[in-house]
């Protein structure tokens, strides 16, 4: 019994000794500070699918009211989305169209604001302002 308390002994010293193969914990980044142009830059509108999810949901919330996880609900609409006809989509795929057409609009606002140098004129005066009123 003894031969095997120092193989365990000697065993634990090996591993105190070699570094831990473990990966240190990846601290969180800091949260950065949008400009005013990020800010205003239009987001891309979902897709048919979320849609779809959105009006799922609330059918299926309402026939199984015990259902609380959003993973099941996500399975069960992945599922219904599969087995849907092209026909039963096309009304998503139509909203996801129009967002769709209306965020290119914007984007093409925005990037005709970002050319012209709006948004450099408009964080100068924002810089400008904050000065004085210190």
């Amino acid at each position: 019994m003894k031969k095997k308390t120092k193989q365990r002994s000697a065993a634990k010293t090996e591993n105190q000794l070699q570094p831990s193969k473990r990966k240190p914990k990846a601290k969180p980044k800091p949260k950065k500070k949008l400009s005013r142009e990020e800010l205003e830059k239009p987001k891309k509108p979902p897709t048919a699918f979320f849609y779809f999810l959105e009006d799922f949901r609330k059918s299926y919330q309402q026939e199984h009211p015990d259902v609380k996880s959003m993973r099941d609900i996500g399975k069960a609409c992945g599922e219904k989305w599969k087995t849907m006809s092209f026909e039963e989509k096309v009304q998503y795929y139509d909203i996801a169209t129009e967002k769709r057409q209306e965020f290119e609009e914007a984007m093409a606002a925005y990037i005709k604001k970002k050319e012209s140098g709006e948004y450099l004129q408009q964080s100068d005066e924002d810089y400008e302002e904050g000065d004085m009123s210190e």
